[in-house]
């Protein structure tokens, strides 16, 4: 017994001494573009923290006026006056953005629409991960009202702008866990059954789809859309689950940081020539390889008609 742990002593310890190359090798790609973004518009969910304050800390370092959407107003003024004080930029602006609400949702897009004509980024990255179950405001079991059809409805009402703002993006934060993910046409809001961990995956699969199925009607448009998987990054999205807060914490040296994981983010908002890669899922700055069940175009056009039902919406 002691010889184990003495050897599993030694075995952290290396790893920890090791940690600083270790962490590097796994931190992913990084957006390499020079564009700058003067005059440019840009939405960015759940920015007050994360993966998000940190995409929206470099698109406001190059210079566009970002709107932080966020339910929490005062964390995202918070995170506003950081990053204004941080890059000189004075367009960094909270709106308030409750992703489990449809009205909140509404009221949001309506309000945005009345201050800016056009939007030129879109970045649906807010979400939550693991909850107990619960519903939304409007009886949508809680992953998939927020992480799908809160972003479902939020692009649906900008569309508009977008599509005025031609070339325009749209980038949907995912995760690799949609992999483990499936689209439960029979029970989608969890009634019948409930995996809290599952939930969380079903939901990042729907991200993918929406994405595939979105750039086949965005073609013509001007308006392309990219999945992305961050990475696993040091953030609150774990704050539901005891057990992953604890690994979070044993294995944060070898995680990756905010403004590492916002790198994908920023690359598929910025990158030039990605127009042809438009509905594709993207890791580390690449395009990369999705489930099966991922690329299924039935199962993507079932979802977005399934999807406009439950919101009572009817896209052009």
């Amino acid at each position: 017994m002691l010889v184990f742990l003495g050897l599993l002593t030694s075995f952290l310890s290396f790893l920890y001494v090791t940690a600083p190359s270790i962490r590097k090798f796994f931190a992913g790609g990084v957006c390499e573009t020079n564009v700058q973004l003067p005059g440019k518009v840009v939405v960015i969910t759940g920015a007050n923290t994360g993966i998000g304050k940190e995409t929206a800390r470099e698109l406001a370092r190059r210079g566009a006026r970002v709107y932080i959407a966020c339910r929490d107003v005062l964390k995202g003024e918070s995170a506003a006056s950081e990053i204004r004080a941080d890059t000189k930029n004075s367009q960094v602006l909270v709106r308030k953005l409750d992703l489990a609400d449809t009205k909140s949702i509404r009221a949001f897009a309506e309000g945005f629409r009345a201050e800016e004509k056009q939007l030129h980024i879109l970045i649906n990255n807010a979400g939550v991960m693991m909850c107990p179950y619960s519903k939304t405001a409007d009886g949508f079991e809680t992953h998939l009202g927020v992480n799908h059809l809160g972003h479902f409805l939020l692009t649906h009402l900008l569309l508009g702008q977008l599509k005025e703002s031609a070339p325009a993006r749209v980038v949907n934060l995912s995760s690799v866990v949609h992999h483990a993910g499936k689209i439960r046409f029979h029970d989608l809001q969890g009634e019948k059954s409930y995996n809290r961990g599952f939930a969380y995956c079903h939901s990042k699969l729907a991200n993918v789809l929406f994405t595939r199925e979105l750039a086949k009607r965005l073609q013509g448009t001007g308006v392309t859309t990219y999945a992305v998987h961050p990475g696993i990054v040091r953030s609150e999205l774990v704050r539901h689950s005891f057990l992953l807060c604890l690994l979070w914490q044993l294995f944060s040296p070898f995680l990756k940081t905010a403004r590492e994981g916002a790198q994908t983010s920023l690359h598929c908002a910025l990158a030039e020539g990605l127009e042809p890669l438009s509905g594709k899922y993207f890791s580390d700055c690449k395009k990369t390889w999705v489930s099966p069940r991922a690329r299924n175009n039935k199962t993507a056009e079932r979802l977005w008609n399934v999807s406009c039902e439950l919101l009572g919406i009817q896209w052009e």
